[in-house]
């Protein structure tokens, strides 16, 4: 989970500051030898990915190695098809590298698809 908090000073990051140090995080990953990053969704404002697709979309183009997955993704809130869709076009642009998804339900339960 990323807290939008900076951790020099304890103020709050901008959101699009908190964005561009998640994918400089995940291309250094990736040249260190991590073998996998997984984004969670979250509709909070002190968390700064409310679109996973959107930034392993990014992270696809930056990265050759690390594995891509999202820890959380929000089922009740969208098409399953289409969420199916945005993961299949994230595969596709990171040559293979996406893995499945955890998923939230709306209840306690996590379905994790692999």
């Amino acid at each position: 989970m990323i807290l939008l908090i900076k951790d020099e000073t304890k103020e709050r990051m901008s959101y699009e500051e908190s964005l561009r140090n998640i994918v400089e995080e995940a291309k250094l990953a990736d040249e260190y030898g991590v073998d996998v990053i997984a984004l969670g969704e979250h509709h909070r404002e002190e968390y700064a990915i409310s679109s996973p697709e959107a930034v392993l979309a990014a992270l696809s183009l930056v990265t050759k190695n690390i594995t891509l997955g999202t820890g959380v993704t929000v089922l009740s809130s969208d098409d399953p098809v289409r969420i199916y869709e945005r993961f299949a076009t994230i595969d596709a642009l990171s040559n293979g590298r996406m893995i499945g998804r955890g998923a939230y339900t709306g209840s306690s339960r996590f379905l994790v698809i692999v």
